[in-house]
């Protein structure tokens, strides 16, 4: 480094908090960048000068930006009025050794091996403090992803209970409206027509109170306290055969206990998504469901023996995944961390396999919000 004399240095335009410990550093490479990184956050440090006779020393650009003054000359430093602690982190020796024999009441010289260890453990702390930024940042965006297919999927499902409410109860109020108008008109010129009407006005309010019920359970299949997974599928099960008229078999082995709730509210809702493309497309008369929880795995297998489609043009074509309820039992099964797979060929039915890997049991305070 150049040893002429020069002009003192400006003082640096950031202002430090008073009674900071103003420090100078010599040298702009690793061991000033990681120097200058930390200081400059600290409300209790003010760096006053850095001193680098390399122009393309990395730290320089740093220095720069943070408007902290520069020199070529280390010695320039030394004759800073207001300085507390000199660091040296150039690696030169002979820089070390003029500053060994440099004395002035009220600075304190650090350097070589000591200098050395500070800058390499700060250096350490940045690098960790950006990984954890980085897995936070990674975090946050799965959360992110998280919450926005979550939204689309609450919307998916309440558009889903629209059209049944729209094409099934309402359709049935409306029929039995119409009917009790008609048994109005005829209650005076044919009683006895009227009567009939009244009785089938009756059977279809009946039908009319069951899908009522139907819709209000596909609201809220699980009750929350209870969290039940396998109690709520198999009620299911028994209404959706005896409102659809398709034969339904149910195995199960293994123990629900171990599953979370968020990961049971899902699985009821791919199985409910996926029985009810078996009525819209599948025309089959036999589903079965087979749900397997083991230590490690859950496996929900679901089998008709409908009609089938073309797997290969349904997957070409983004607007058939939806109209098949692919897209919904996808999206589901990677919310809770796992994956589908849909097999289905015309004429020989359609099977879905849903695979959640299983951690450690949640708490008992998790998913209760």
């Amino acid at each position: 480094m150049p040893t002429a004399q020069a002009k003192p240095l400006k003082p640096s335009r950031r202002s430090g908090a008073s009674g900071a410990t103003h420090v100078a550093i010599i040298g702009a490479g690793r061991g000033g960048t990681a120097l200058m990184e930390i200081f400059a956050t600290d409300p209790l440090v003010q760096i006053v000068g850095v001193a680098e006779s390399n122009p393309k020393a990395p730290g320089l650009a740093l220095a720069k930006r943070l408007k902290i003054p520069v020199t070529r000359d280390y010695r320039r430093l030394l004759d800073l009025e207001r300085v507390d602690l000199i660091i040296d982190v150039s690696g030169n020796a002979e820089v070390w050794q003029v500053l060994q024999d440099f004395h002035r009441m009220g600075v304190t010289i650090i350097g070589g091996a000591s200098a050395k260890f500070m800058w390499e453990l700060i250096e350490a702390r940045i690098r960790a403090t950006a990984e954890i930024e980085k897995t936070l940042n990674k975090y946050q965006s799965l959360y992110r992803l998280y919450v926005k297919e979550t939204g689309a999927a609450v919307t998916e499902e309440r558009t889903r209970i629209a059209c049944e409410i729209h094409d099934g109860l309402v359709q049935s109020l409306a029929g039995v409206n119409f009917k009790l108008e008609l048994c109005q008109q005829l209650l005076r010129k044919n009683p006895k027509a009227s009567l009939a009407t009244l009785r089938e006005s009756k059977q279809q309010l009946k039908l009319a109170i069951q899908e009522a019920r139907q819709v209000i359970f596909n609201l809220r299949p699980l009750q929350y306290d209870k969290m039940e997974l396998i109690p709520g599928l198999t009620n299911y099960l028994k209404s959706y055969q005896t409102q659809y008229r398709i034969k339904t078999e149910f195995e199960v082995s293994g123990d629900e206990q171990i599953l979370f709730p968020r990961t049971k509210i899902f699985l009821f809702r791919i199985v409910q998504e996926a029985l009810s493309n078996v009525v819209q497309h599948a025309k089959a008369d036999r589903v079965s469901v087979r749900l397997e929880i083991n230590l490690d795995t859950l496996t929900v297998t679901i089998t008709d023996n409908g009609i089938g489609f073309d797997m290969d043009s349904v997957l070409q074509d983004p607007e058939k995944w939806d109209h098949f309820g692919i897209r919904g039992i996808l999206e589901r099964a990677r919310l809770v961390g796992g994956e589908a797979t849909i097999d289905s060929k015309k004429g020989r039915g359609t099977t879905i396999v849903v695979t959640v890997p299983l951690g450690k049991k949640e708490s008992s305070d998790d998913g209760k919000d």
